[in-house]
Order: structure tokens, then C-alpha cells, then sequence
């Protein structure tokens, strides 16, 4: 099943933006319908098996306070639907006004909040992997909704225009008394500068799951290098810089990261 496209007009883009400066996020209803929606979420099941079978786990201790958190990891490789989705134009017209027109993509993941799930840690995305001060946004999370979203079933909370602190001491002891619900309905997706403090909320539902993708889009440093710096580079610099094909395999290159096996099975589960 392809997915379908939805391109967003200047006005949603505009007020898109006005959104993201102010707030730091961005919530774009119907992007997919009831009957695209129920397709995704029969293949992220799909996917979260198959990682169990070749032994990745489903739970991160690190992460979640239980197992009623799933965390399916490395959804691109698993079903075409998902690289479909981390390029559906919707998602790129957004994370493109947060972080600009050159952008890659980090990684594409889900968590699934079953009954009795708990919050991980307050935190924000950027300052996990960069010191402060965070005066710009290297990177944006847009979050597709595949079930309805709200506080009672572990609805990501966080704190509005919190991307406006630029430094750790800014952040406040009270902070987690600041959380917002996001609220949203299957089928949207929610763009949050990576600079926006947040958690993900406990499903306190009897019978209620909560379905979301993560996709994680960041700034392309190396896109601002010259054509002719980058001819210039030894093999080696160019594996650095993830210039090669396969930008996010760990090595830019196909030797040696088991791409070959996976293009020639072409696995879709």
C-alpha cells in the first residue's frame, strides 16, 4: 500500500512557522486517514516482531521505568512503509522550517505506551548530545500520531516555549510542574523543535494504547561544504563526514555494515 502524499498550503506553513518560533511546536491534523493509519500501525507491529526475533529488545530499562513501554528501533530497514513516512512530504515541509532546506535524517524510531506505562526522565533532544548554550535548533522530532493522543493514555508532555532556554541553569526546579499534554488525533503529526523539554507521559488507561513514530531530522553540517572541498577529501575524511551513500548505517560506506545481506533479502516483515 503507498502512502498517500499531502503537500501543506502557505497559509498551514506560515502559521506553521509563527508556531515553531513561538512555542516551539506544531501540530498538523489528517495527514493520514483512518484506513492509512490502521495499515502503519499493523506493520509497526509487524516490525516490533521481527526485532524481537533477531534478538533486539523492546524494552530499554535505561529509557522506561517498565516493559509497557515498546520501543521498536530501526524502522527504516524493517518495512518500506516506514521510508516512505521519514520522507513524506508533509513531514520534510516542516522539519525544513526548523532546521533549514539541507537536512538529514538521524534515525526513525516508535514507542508504544501500553496500559500501566510510565514516564521516562525530563529532557530535552539537543541537550543530550550538545552542551549549552542552545541558540539554534539542530534538530526537530516530528511525531506521527497513530492512535488518538491525550494525557490519560501517555500522551508526550512538555513545556511550552522551553526552547527558548539556552542553558541548563535556565531551566527551572519546578519544571515538571510546567508539562503540557500534547493532544492531537490519529493521523497527525506533531513537529517539536529538539530544543523543547519534554518526557513522555504514563498511560494511565485500562485498555488503551498509545501508538507514536519518532521521526528525528538534524542539521547536514557537512551540505555547507564547497564542491570543491568535498572532491578534495581523502576516503577517509569523506567516511568521517558521512559523505558516502549510506549516511546512517554507523559506516558511510556499505563495506562491512551488512547492507549488502539486507538489499539482497529485501526484507519487509
Amino acid at each position: 500500500m503507498a502512502i498517500p502524499t499531502k503537500t501543506l498550503n502557505p497559509e498551514t506553513l506560515a502559521t506553521a512557522q509563527t508556531s515553531l518560533d513561538e512555542n516551539g511546536f506544531f501540530i498538523v491534523p489528517n495527514v493520514l486517514d483512518e484506513k492509512t493509519i490502521n495499515f502503519v500501525l499493523d506493520r509497526l507491529w509487524a516490525a516490533a516482531e521481527e526485532n524481537k526475533r533477531r534478538g533486539a529488545e523492546l524494552f530499554m530499562p535505561a529509557l522506561d521505568p517498565n516493559s509497557s513501554n515498546v520501543r521498536v528501533f530501526y524502522l527504516m530497514e524493517l518495512d518500506s512503509v516506514f521510508r516512505e513516512l521519514i520522507q513524506h512530504p508533509a513531514a520534510l515541509e516542516i522539519a525544513k522550517l526548523v532546521i533549514g532546506p539541507k537536512l538529514l535524517v538521524s534515525n526513525f524510531t516508535a514507542n508504544i505506551a501500553k496500559p500501566g506505562s510510565g514516564s521516562m526522565a525530563l529532557h530535552s533532544d539537543q541537550s543530550l548530545v550538545v552542551p549549552d548554550p542552545w541558540e539554534k535548533p539542530w534538530a526537530v522530532n516530528i511525531v506521527w500520531c497513530l492512535s488518538d493522543v491525550y494525557f490519560e493514555n501517555g500522551a508526550t508532555l512538555f513545556i511550552p516555549g522551553s526552547h527558548k532556554w539556552i542553558r541548563k541553569d535556565e531551566v527551572p526546579n519546578n519544571a515538571n510542574e510546567m508539562l503540557k499534554p500534547f493532544v492531537a488525533k490519529a493521523g497527525s503529526i506533531i513537529a517539536m523543535d529538539a530544543r523543547v523539554w519534554h518526557t513522555s507521559g504514563a498511560n494511565i488507561t485500562k485498555d488503551q494504547e498509545r501508538a507514536l513514530l519518532f521521526g528525528y531530522y538534524t542539521v547536514n553540517w557537512t551540505a555547507a561544504l564547497s564542491p570543491g572541498i568535498q572532491d578534495s577529501l581523502s576516503t577517509d575524511m569523506r567516511e568521517l563526514l558521512g559523505l558516502n551513500i549510506t549516511a546512517n548505517s554507523g559506516s558511510a560506506s556499505n563495506v562491512g555494515t551488512g547492507l549488502e545481506e539486507y538489499e539482497a533479502k529485501k526484507i519487509d516483515v
